[in-house]
């Protein structure tokens, strides 16, 4: 395969010896091409028939999306413009690779002078394993209590030059809480991702869907890279804010956060190992490009985090949704604005984080639509509606059931959730399209799957019941009728969201059967 300027992409292990990396300038980018798999300069991702990363892993697939969206915005961002027009077509090879190529400079992994995402002076002290340079890595304290479960420890004794470059980009991006001192990345530990995909076909295609308006950054304005300058400490509550610095609205850190205070130790072409110091780098005050915020009980704006498990409608709120308390991501906000005939969808994915460890990392991919606000509204109430009605259903089965029906209930919900995905789905998609919302049909499909996943929860032992607990499942049963029938005082919390008014008392009682 060649690309459109006829420079080879070329066909060897992306984890070839290497004495030296220069990230603009040497190929060290693995990728599955349309014939195979490949290794890429960052400017190759132009070509039409690169399709994906092939990173080992999936959080450094995930970081270098954002790695290439953040060098697509230094080199070529699209200018202000009418929307339906700039995003329409992206540069191409010639042209990325010519604006990347006075950044070259500022993309060293080693050497002398300043290094990619590293302290802008040598740092002393005893090195860390070159395993450390990932999130799920065994802590020194985690390894002596041998409670490495999901984090594992030693299992890499040194690390070729590209997977350390990507290793050490997804540390800085999404770094986690680490103890007194340890700075998060500007988005906090473990940060949402989401990436607009345009399902054109191409890798090129998606990161310019991504990437935000702005202007190139200029030769002499590489100091604005946070490694191009001496390092902003955090010792004496020392933060750096947004304001000021912004390209269009948007500062050239945002991509290139470094809130840890790290140097790699090679040997030869090896890395071995990591000095880190605490006090790096403390953001205050920025929003992501790529992550949708919420507001806190104080006003503040945070970043969403992944929650464990599986991705379906009951996260959309904020993110494929808007909210008077939840935020889209800003590309997602600008995609939708842009008229489009083939459907796009999000990527949403990152790390699922408890008490600093990572805890199930998630990749999903969600349908996008266009919705006025009032469909917005409308469909914000459907998912409401569900909430709440998977949220009754649980506290029915453990009625039942008692202290001993936590994981049967809180089953019975995930399933709940599972079963009624595809239907939310398909009705979303036809309000987009100017259908009538008719929330009867939601309010339908709710009782009907919380009522059979109540069944298949408690009527199976039902026969080895004692006589009272029989009395609670009848009770239990006839409490999540009651509640769709509307005679239930917890029913106005699902027919509140969905519009629809309480039915006359008659009417409940003959329902409720």
């Amino acid at each position: 395969m060649r690309n459109c300027d006829n420079d080879p992409i070329i066909r060897i292990s992306p984890f070839r010896t290497q004495r030296m990396l220069n990230l603009i300038s040497d190929p060290w980018i693995p990728v599955h091409c349309s014939d195979g798999l490949s290794v890429v300069r960052p400017d190759q991702i132009a070509d039409s028939d690169v399709l994906e990363f092939a990173w080992p892993r999936p959080d450094l697939n995930l970081a270098c999306y954002e790695l290439m969206i953040g060098l697509t915005y230094l080199a070529c961002p699209p200018e202000p413009g009418p929307e339906e027009e700039i995003f329409q077509t992206p540069p191409d090879h010639a042209t990325f690779r010519d604006g990347l190529a006075h950044l070259a400079p500022a993309f060293e992994l080693l050497g002398d002078g300043p290094r990619f995402l590293q302290d802008f002076e040598p740092l002393d002290g005893d090195a860390n394993p070159a395993d450390s340079l990932f999130i799920d890595h065994a802590g020194s304290n985690t390894a002596k209590k041998n409670s490495d479960l999901m984090v594992k420890r030693n299992r890499y004794d040194s690390l070729p030059l590209p997977l350390a470059a990507m290793a050490l980009y997804t540390l800085q991006a999404f770094a986690p809480q680490g103890g007194q001192g340890h700075r998060t990345s500007m988005r906090g530990g473990g940060p949402m991702v989401t990436l607009v995909n345009p399902r054109k076909g191409s890798l090129w295609s998606l990161i310019w869907a991504n990437v935000p308006v702005g202007t190139a950054l200029l030769p002499n304005q590489l100091s604005k890279l946070p490694w191009m300058r001496p390092t902003v400490t955090s010792e004496k509550g020392q933060v750096v804010l947004p304001e000021g610095d912004s390209m269009d609205g948007h500062p050239p850190e945002m991509f290139f956060g470094q809130p840890l205070r790290l140097r790699l130790i090679a040997k030869k072409d090896r890395i071995t190992g990591v000095i880190k110091k605490t006090h790096g780098t403390k953001y205050e005050g920025w929003r992501h490009y790529l992550t949708p915020y919420h507001i806190d009980s104080k006003g503040q704006f945070l970043p969403v985090r992944p929650k464990q498990g599986e991705f379906r409608y009951k996260n959309w709120l904020g993110i494929i949704l808007q909210s008077s308390e939840h935020f889209q991501p800003a590309n997602l906000r600008r995609n939708i604005q842009v008229p489009s005939p083939a459907p796009k969808s999000l990527i949403v994915a990152g790390w699922a984080m408890d008490s600093a460890k990572p805890v199930d990392f998630i990749w999903s991919e969600q349908p996008v639509f266009s919705l006025s606000e009032e469909m917005n509204k409308i469909v914000c109430g459907m998912v409401e509606a569900a909430e709440q009605s998977g949220y009754i259903m649980a506290v029915c089965i453990r009625d039942c059931l008692g202290k001993a029906s936590k994981n049967v209930a809180d089953l019975a919900e995930r399933a709940f959730f599972a079963q009624t995905h595809e239907y939310f789905v398909k009705r979303v998609a036809a309000i987009s399209n100017g259908d009538d919302p008719t929330p009867n049909d939601w309010l339908s499909v709710l009782r009907r799957v919380a009522v059979d996943l109540f069944d298949d929860s408690i009527l199976p032992g039902m026969a080895e019941m004692q006589e009272t607990q029989r009395e609670k499942a009848v009770r239990s049963r006839s409490k999540l009728l009651s509640t769709f029938s509307g005679r239930h005082s917890f029913a106005k919390k699902i027919y509140g969201p969905l519009n629809l008014k309480l039915p006359p008392k008659e009417r409940r009682r003959k329902e409720d059967t």
